[in-house]
């Protein structure tokens, strides 16, 4: 009978050690399946962002270069794309006075520039903002 404790104690101790190293695999596997959803939450987000930041200053330049280039305010491809722009341009419309040409036809928007630049740092601000969230060590 006492033969027979220590092989039994050792087939426990397999079991206990076979479970062990089961329940951290599955710890390491839940690990490593929440990095990888957070993961690819914070890429899609910041794709997002850049997606949007990037039709913004598409929309902001063209606006920008059909003013540069006198299109008539009149045609429907302007008049979109100024009514498109208007939101975002508003709060910078009235900052500067914006050079124009001899006939008052070319405008050199610097209000359009500004609005740009101010978009893209605003866009980058709200990845690193982003990144903070999802990486920062509590």
């Amino acid at each position: 009978m006492s033969h027979n404790q220590p092989d039994e104690n050792n087939r426990e101790r397999r079991k206990e050690l076979q479970s062990d190293e089961e329940a951290f695999r599955l710890r390491q596997e839940e690990n490593r399946l929440g990095t990888a959803k957070r993961t690819n939450t914070y890429i899609w987000i910041v794709n997002s962002i850049y997606w949007l930041a990037g039709l913004l200053e598409i929309l902001l330049g063209l606006r920008f270069v059909l003013r540069l280039f006198g299109a008539n305010p009149q045609n429907e491809f302007a008049r979109l794309i100024n009514n498109l722009s208007a939101p975002f341009i508003a709060p910078f419309s009235t900052l500067f006075i914006s050079p124009t040409s001899d006939n008052r036809v070319n405008i050199f928007d610097v209000n359009i520039v500004i609005a740009i630049i101010a978009y893209a740092l605003l866009s980058y601000l709200a990845v690193s903002l982003v990144r903070f969230i999802f990486y920062h060590e509590a």
